[in-house]
C-alpha cells in the first residue's frame, strides 16, 4: 500500500545524496547541508566520485560503494545518469528516491518522456517508490529533512502536497512568518509514481497532520482524485489551489510539470462539491491556512469589527459585506448597557467601531470588544491593531501605555470568550521581518509592531494585512463548517 510505503520513506534511517557537491551554489551541496542543518539523526552518505568528503562526511564514488543500507536517495544528477543510479538503488535495496532531477516529460520532448518511463520501469522492477521527478522533495522538520534554508525547524499541524517546489518553499516561509508550522510538505513535480491521491490518502491517516494544503496543476485520475478529496475533507480541512486556470497558466503547467490543466470552471465546481476550500492565489492560500490553524470553528457570519478611524471603519464595513459577512447593527441591549454605564455617545457608536469618536465618552475600544465578544449576536470579531496610529506618532515617548497594552487586551479577549477573533495589523505588522526602505530595522515604530506581532502570534491569534483579506478568509472558514453540519 502506498500509505505504508510513504510512511517508511518519510522516516528514513539513512539518506544518500547522489550528485552531492562541495560547491555551495549547487543543489547537491544544499540537500546535503540541509540534512546537517535540520538535525537528521540517521546516516548521511554523499555520493560523488570527485570528492573525498563533503561537509565532514566521507564521500562515496557510487551507491554500490556505500557499506551500509540506504533507505532514501536524493538524486541531484543529470537526467541521463538516473537509469544507472536506479540500477544501483535496486542493488542496495533502496525504498524511495526523490528525483530532484528535472528535464524529463515536462520538456515536451519525446526522448525525455521515454527516459522518464524507463526510470519508472526500473523503479517498479526493484520495488522502489519515486517522489518526482522535477521537484524539491520532502520537508519533514521532525526528522530533519528539508529543501530550504529558511524554513522552520519546529513542526506543526499542516501537511502539504505541492506540484510546485519553489511555490511550496515560498508558501512555507511566508506562512511560517505568521505562526504556521508544518508536519510534512512534499513537492512532487511530474508525479511519475506517487501522485496527489497518494499524498491525500497519506495525510488523511497521518496523526501529525490536522490541516491539508494541496497545490495541483493536473491530476492523473480525475475520478479517484474526487473520491479521495471527499474522504479527505470529511476527515480534515483541505485547502486547494489550482495552477493553470487561464490560457497562459495552462500553457505554463505543461512546461512546469507536464500536467494537463483542464477546465477550471469544472475543476472549481468539483472541488467545492467535494467539500474542499478553494484558494485563488498564494496570498489567499496563506490567509486560509492561518485561519484554519488558529481559529476555532466559525459557526456564523455575524461580525463585530473594531474598524479604526472614520474612513477605515467605512471601508472595513464594506470589505466585510463584500466578503459575505453580516456587519450587524449594535443590539439594543448593548446600547442600553452603554447608556447605563454613562457612555455619552451610547446612541452614536456603531459597528464597525470608529475609535476616533470614543475618546472621553466613558468607553474604550477594548470595552467595545468585550461587549461584542460576550454578546450572543456576534459570531466572530475582527480587530484593527492600528498601525497607522504608530506611524503618526513621532517618538516612542508618545507610544502610550494603553497602546502597549493593546496586544495583552486582545489576548484577554481571545482567552476569555473563545470566540473567533481575527487581528488586522497591516502589511508591515503581519510580516515584520520585511520592513519598508523608509523604516529601518532599528526604527521604534517597526520594533513596536514586531513586539506586538510576536505577542499576538504566541497567543495563537491569526494576523492579516487587511480587513478585506481577514473577512474573505473568515467567510470561507464559516462556509466550510456550515457545509459539514
Amino acid at each position: 500500500m502506498s500509505v505504508q510505503e510513504l510512511e517508511a520513506i518519510l522516516h528514513p534511517r539513512s539518506v544518500a545524496v547522489v550528485g552531492a557537491s562541495a560547491n555551495t551554489s549547487s543543489w547537491g551541496y544544499s540537500f546535503t547541508h540541509h540534512l546537517v542543518d535540520y538535525g537528521f539523526k540517521g546516516q548521511v552518505y554523499p555520493v560523488n566520485p570527485g570528492y573525498p568528503e563533503i561537509l565532514g562526511f566521507k564521500c562515496y564514488p557510487s551507491l554500490r560503494a556505500i557499506p551500509g543500507t540506504i533507505d532514501f536517495v536524493i538524486s541531484c544528477v543529470n537526467a541521463s545518469q538516473v537509469p544507472q543510479m536506479m540500477v544501483e538503488c535496486g542493488e542496495k535495496g533502496v525504498k524511495g528516491v526523490h528525483l530532484y532531477t528535472a528535464r524529463f516529460s515536462e520538456t515536451g520532448r519525446k526522448d525525455a518522456a521515454d527516459l522518464e518511463q524507463e526510470v519508472l520501469r526500473l523503479a517498479r522492477n526493484s520495488g522502489i517508490r519515486l517522489i518526482g521527478p522535477n521537484c524539491m522533495g520532502v520537508y519533514h522538520p521532525r526528522v530533519g529533512l528539508s529543501f530550504g534554508y529558511n524554513l522552520p525547524k519546529d513542526s506543526g499541524k499542516v501537511g502539504m502536497a505541492s506540484q510546485t517546489g519553489g511555490g511550496a518553499s515560498g508558501f512555507v516561509h511566508l506562512a511560517s512568518l505568521r505562526g504556521v508550522r508544518f508536519s510534512k510538505v512534499i513537492s512532487y513535480g511530474n508525479a511519475l509514481d506517487f501522485n496527489e491521491c497518494d499524498y491525500l490518502d497519506y495525510f488523511i491517516q497521518d496523526a501529525e497532520t490536522q490541516i491539508i494544503v494541496l497545490y495541483v496543476e493536473g491530476v492523473k485520475d480525475g475520478r479517484r482524485f474526487l473520491e479521495t478529496l471527499k474522504r479527505a475533507t470529511a476527515a480534515k480541512p483541505v485547502i486547494v489551489i489550482k495552477g493553470g486556470r487561464g490560457k497562459s497558466g495552462a500553457r505554463m503547467t505543461t512546461s512546469h510539470t507536464a500536467s494537463i490543466a483542464g477546465s477550471f470552471n469544472a475543476w472549481d465546481a468539483a472541488v467545492k462539491q467535494a467539500g474542499a476550500v478553494p484558494a485563488k492565489d498564494f496570498e489567499e492560500l496563506i490567509d486560509l491556512t492561518v485561519s484554519f490553524y488558529f481559529l476555532p470553528p466559525v459557526r456564523g457570519n455575524r461580525v463585530g469589527v473594531l474598524g479604526g478611524g472614520g474612513g477605515p471603519s467605512v471601508i472595513a464595513a464594506e470589505s466585510c459585506e463584500e466578503a459575505g459577512l453580516d456587519v450587524i447593527p449594535l443590539p439594543r441591549d448593548m446600547r442600553d448597557e452603554m447608556k447605563a454605564r454613562g457612555v455619552t455617545i451610547w446612541d452614536w457608536i456603531s459597528n464597525p467601531v470608529d475609535v476616533s469618536i470614543i475618546g472621553g465618552s466613558g468607553m474604550t475600544d477594548i470595552d467595545m470588544l468585550h461587549l461584542m465578544a460576550k454578546h450572543h449576536d456576534f459570531d466572530l470579531l475582527i480587530g484593527n491593531f492600528n498601525e497607522w496610529v504608530m506611524i503618526t506618532l513621532s517618538t516612542d515617548d508618545r507610544f502610550s501605555t494603553s497602546m502597549k497594552m493593546q496586544p495583552k487586551n486582545y489576548i484577554t479577549i481571545k482567552e476569555r470568550y473563545g470566540k473567533p477573533f481575527l487581528v488586522v495589523m497591516g502589511e508591515r505588522g503581519v510580516v515584520s521581518s520585511q520592513f519598508t526602505s523608509t523604516l529601518a530595522a532599528d526604527d521604534w515604530h517597526w520594533k513596536a509592531m514586531a513586539e506586538a506581532r510576536g505577542e499576538l502570534m504566541a497567543a495563537g491569534l491569526p494576523l492579516y494585512p487587511t480587513v478585506e483579506r481577514a473577512a474573505r478568509s473568515a467567510r470561507k472558514v464559516f462556509e466550510y463548517y456550515r457545509n459539514k453540519t
